[in-house]
C-alpha cells in the first residue's frame, strides 16, 4: 500500500556541480536538475568532494555536519561532511584534503584511488544523514562515482538502512569509463577475493572499469538523450561497452537534459548588449552589431553570423570544418569561433583569420562572458559533432534565437527539428552523415533561407525560441522512474495526477472505461463501430453527433462488465436518456435511436430488476442485430424504402422512418425540453425524401402490426454479457411502446 505521508529520498551524487566546481556538461546537470526535483515535491542530498577550487565565499557557508572513517582496502581514511543550504537543495561536501585538496578537480596519477575513496564515502555517508532522511534512491553519476553501486551491494547489503536503497546510474559520456591496473582491486577496492565483483569489474586480463562495474551493479541505468542511449548499443558509439549495455537494455533510457531557463533568458541576462525577447527581437540585431565590432568583423546585417562555442576536437566536428572552412567563408557567411583544444585545430583558425580578415574571427581562449554575447548576436550555431550525448549548446543557441546546424546525432538528433521548407516546420537545420561537404551544404541552406526568404527565417526563429527545455519536464522524467523502483511510496497528486484530474470531469460521460478496462481495450472500437456502421442515411449526421456519445456512454458498463462505475454511469445515462425521452421519438427516423430512447415506463421496468446490462441492450439492440448475415439488407433499407423485399427486420426499420412525418407534429407538443426538440427536428425532417401518401398509409399499417409481435428473437444476440433471463423487460417495452404509438395516432 502506497505511502501517502512519505517523500522521495534522493541522494544525488556527482563529481562536480555547477556553482561550485564546473568542467563540463555534468556540473550543470549537478547543478540544476536536483533544484527542479526539489520543486517537484522531492527531497534531494547531492553529495560532491570538497576541493581547494571551490571559492571560498561557498566554504565560508558551509557548517561541519559529521565526520567518521572510511576503510579503503588496508587504509582508514577521514571523511568530513560539510553541509551548506542553496536554492532549497542541501548539498553534502565529502572532505578529505589528501585526496581533494588540489588545484583541479581530475588528471591526477591516482585518480583512481581519489574517486574510489569518494565512491566508498558517498555508501558509508548513508547512515549519517540529517534526521528523517532515509535514502529511497541513490542517483550517481558517470565513472567518478561508479563504484558506489558495487559497494553498497557487496558491503553494505543486509543491513537494514541499506535494503530500501535504489541504485541509478547516468552516463553522460560513455568515453570516459575510468579504467586502471587491476592492482586496485585488492589495494584499494579490497575485492579481489569477492570473485563475483573481481570478474564483474574486469574489462581485461590486466585492467579494471569502474563504469562496467556500475552498469552490471546499478538497479536502472540512464543517459542523457534517447537516441545517445540507443547508439551507445552499438560498437560504433559503444566504447567497448556496447555488449553490456545490450545485455541490460531493459534497465536502460534516455532522458534528455534540460537548461536553466532563468539564467539563460535574453529578456533579462545582463551579460549581452540589448535584451530582447520572442515578440520583440530589436535588440539581438543590436547584440550582432556589437558583437562584429568586438571580434573584427564587418559591421553589416546582410550576411549571416555564424559562431562556435566549443572544444577544438575531433568529436566535436573540428575536422569536418576544417574541410569546409574555405568554402563557407569565400560563399559569404561570417565565422566567429570561440574555444581551446588541439593545437593543429587552434593554428587551422588562426590561418583562416588571416587569410578571411573582417570575415573570419578565432578567439583561442576560454571566456564564458564572450560565450554567452556569441550566443545572443549569432545568427547560426554550428555543432557538426561525430558523437554528442546531448549537447547543451544548441539548446542554448535556440534559447537566444540562434538557429542551430548539427549533426544528427545523440541529444543534437532528438533537439534540433530539421528545416522543413514545404511545411515550414523545424528548429534548425541538419545533415546526417560525418561528412564536411554535407555539412557545408547544411550551412548554405541556412545561409540561403537567410538572404531569400526572410519571413520564413524569422518564423524559425520564433518556433525555436518558444521550445520548452527547463528542467522541469526532465525532473517528471526521472521521477517516473524513482516511482516505478519505488511503488510504496504515493507520488504527489501535483507532480503525477495533474493530466487527468484535468481531463476526468470533460470526459466523465462519453469516456470512463477506457482508462478502467485497460486490458479490453481492443473491444472499445467493436462497441463504437455498431452505431456507427448503418449511417449512410442522410438524417444521420445531427442525430449522431448528439446521440451517440450518450449512447457509448450506456453501452460500456454492459460490454465490459469489471467497470466499477456501472452505476455512476447507470444515473448519468437515466437522466441523459429521460431528459430526452419525448424529444426521441420525434428522431425515431432510426430503430436504433427508438430503441435508445425507450419510454419512461420501460425505463422503470428495466431498473427495477437492476439491470444496466439491459439498458445495454436495448441501446444497442437494432444495429448489433442485424447481424454480420443482414447487414447488407440493412443499408440498403435505410437509404430507399422501396427494398421492401428485404428481411422483416429491415422493412420494420424502414417503416419507422417514413411514419415520423405524422407523429413529429404531436411528439413535438408533448416533448418537455424544447429547445432539444427543435434541434431534432431537423435531422427528421431531412430523412424524408418526400415519401408518398400512399406509402405512408402502407408502412403505418405495417408499423402497427410489426409492433404488435414481441421481438425476442432480435435482441438475444445483442449482447453477449446480458444473461438469458433480462429479455422479459424488452418484449414489456415493445407492447407499452405500441400502445403510445396507438394513442398518438
Amino acid at each position: 500500500m502506497a505511502d501517502s505521508s512519505k517523500k522521495m529520498q534522493i541522494v544525488f551524487a556527482s563529481a562536480e556541480c555547477a556553482p561550485f566546481v564546473k568542467t563540463g556538461g555534468l556540473g550543470d546537470v549537478a547543478g540544476s536538475l536536483p533544484a527542479a526535483l526539489v520543486r517537484a515535491g522531492a527531497e534531494v542530498i547531492v553529495m560532491v568532494p570538497k576541493y581547494a577550487t571551490i571559492k571560498d565565499e561557498y566554504k565560508a557557508q558551509m557548517e561541519h555536519f559529521s565526520d567518521f572513517y572510511v576503510s579503503l582496502g588496508w587504509r582508514n581514511e577521514y571523511c568530513g561532511l560539510e553541509k551548506l543550504e542553496h536554492d532549497g537543495v542541501t548539498y553534502m561536501f565529502i572532505d578529505n584534503e589528501r585526496y581533494f585538496a588540489r588545484d583541479y578537480p581530475y588528471g591526477f596519477f591516482d585518480d583512481g584511488e581519489r574517486f574510489a575513496f569518494f565512491s566508498k564515502a558517498i555508501t558509508e555517508s548513508l547512515q549519517h544523514l540529517p534526521a528523517g532522511f532515509e535514502c529511497d534512491i541513490l542517483h550517481c553519476n558517470d565513472w567518478q562515482t561508479a563504484l558506489a553501486p558495487v559497494f553498497l551491494r557487496e558491503f553494505y547489503q543486509g543491513l537494514p538502512l541499506y535494503d530500501r536503497v535504489k541504485t541509478v546510474f547516468s552516463i553522460h559520456n560513455v568515453a570516459f569509463q575510468g579504467q586502471f591496473s587491476d592492482t586496485v582491486m585488492e589495494d584499494i577496492l579490497g575485492v579481489a577475493h569477492i570473485p563475483a565483483a573481481a570478474s564483474q569489474l574486469r574489462c581485461d586480463a590486466c585492467s579494471i572499469n569502474y563504469m562496467l562495474g556500475a552498469l552490471r551493479y546499478a538497479d536502472a541505468i540512464t543517459t542523457v538523450s534517447p537516441t545517445y542511449a540507443n547508439e551507445i548499443q552499438t560498437p560504433e558509439f559503444g566504447e567497448g561497452l556496447d555488449g553490456v549495455l545490450r545485455e541490460r537494455s531493459y534497465a536502460l533510457q534516455g532522458i534528455l537534459n534540460g537548461i536553466d531557463v532563468a539564467g539563460f533568458d535574453p529578456a533579462t541576462d545582463k551579460r549581452i548588449a540589448a535584451n530582447y525577447t520572442v515578440e520583440d527581437r530589436s535588440g539581438k540585431a543590436v547584440c550582432k552589431a556589437k558583437l562584429q565590432e568586438e571580434l573584427g568583423l564587418e559591421v553589416r546585417d546582410d550576411r549571416p553570423l555564424m559562431v562556435m562555442v566549443t572544444r577544438l576536437t575531433r568529436q566535436k566536428g573540428m575536422d569536418l570544418v576544417m574541410y569546409a572552412l574555405d568554402r563557407i567563408l569565400a560563399g559569404g557567411v561570417q565565422v566567429a569561433v570561440l574555444g581551446t583544444g588541439d593545437r593543429d585545430y587552434e593554428d587551422g583558425l588562426r590561418y583562416f583569420q588571416d587569410k578571411y580578415p573582417g570575415t573570419m574571427a578565432a578567439r583561442i581562449e576560454f571566456d564564458p562572458a564572450l560565450s554567452q554575447r556569441m550566443y545572443a548576436a549569432a545568427d547560426m550555431f554550428l555543432m557538426p559533432s561525430k558523437f554528442e550525448p546531448c549537447g547543451l549548446s544548441q539548446i542554448i543557441a535556440m534559447r537566444y534565437g540562434t538557429l542551430p546546424i548539427v549533426r544528427e546525432t545523440g541529444g543534437l538528433k532528438d533537439t534540433v527539428i530539421p528545416y522543413n521548407e514545404f511545411t515550414g516546420e523545424g528548429t534548425g537545420f541538419s545533415f546526417s552523415n560525418f561528412n564536411g561537404d554535407e555539412m557545408g551544404d547544411a550551412v548554405f541552406r541556412a545561409a540561403r533561407l537567410f538572404w531569400d526568404n526572410r519571413d520564413a527565417w524569422n518564423q524559425l526563429v520564433t518556433q525555436a525560441m518558444s521550445q520548452d527545455f527547463s528542467w522541469t519536464r526532465s525532473a517528471d522524467k526521472y521521477l517516473d522512474l524513482y516511482f516505478f523502483m519505488h511503488p510504496e511510496i504515493e507520488r504527489p497528486a501535483a507532480v503525477v495526477d495533474e493530466p487527468e484530474a484535468v481531463a476526468e470531469p470533460v470526459a466523465a460521460e462519453a469516456e470512463p472505461a477506457a482508462p478502467l478496462n485497460e486490458p479490453a481495450a481492443a473491444d472499445v472500437p467493436k462497441a463504437e463501430e455498431k452505431p456507427v456502421e448503418p449511417e449512410p442515411a442522410k438524417a444521420e449526421p445531427e442525430v449522431k453527433a448528439e446521440v451517440v456519445p450518450k449512447a457509448e456512454a450506456e453501452v460500456k458498463p454492459a460490454a465490459k462488465p469489471a467497470a466499477k462505475k456501472t452505476t455512476t454511469r447507470k444515473t448519468t445515462a437515466k437522466k441523459a436518456t429521460t431528459t430526452k425521452a419525448a424529444a426521441a421519438k420525434t428522431t425515431a427516423a432510426k430503430a436504433t435511436t427508438t430503441r435508445k430512447r425507450t419510454t419512461a415506463a420501460a425505463k422503470k421496468a428495466a431498473e427495477a430488476e437492476g439491470a444496466p446490462e439491459v439498458k445495454a441492450e436495448v441501446a444497442e439492440a437494432k444495429p448489433a442485430a442485424k447481424a454480420p448475415a443482414k447487414t447488407a439488407a440493412k443499408k440498403t433499407t435505410t437509404k430507399a424504402a422501396t427494398t421492401k423485399a428485404a428481411a422483416k427486420p429491415a422493412a420494420k426499420t424502414t417503416t419507422r422512418k417514413r411514419s415520423t412525418t405524422k407523429a413529429k407534429k404531436d411528439t413535438t407538443k408533448t416533448a418537455t425540453p424544447k429547445a432539444e426538440a427543435k434541434v431534432e427536428e431537423k435531422p427528421a425532417v431531412k430523412a424524408e425524401p418526400a415519401p408518398k401518401a400512399a406509402e405512408v398509409k402502407a408502412e403505418t399499417k405495417a408499423t402497427r402490426k410489426a409492433e404488435a409481435k414481441p421481438e425476442p428473437a432480435k435482441e438475444t444476440p445483442v449482447s453477449p454479457a446480458a444473461p438469458a433471463e433480462k429479455k422479459a423487460p424488452s418484449k414489456k417495452t415493445s407492447v407499452r411502446k405500441a400502445t403510445a404509438t396507438r394513442k398518438r395516432r
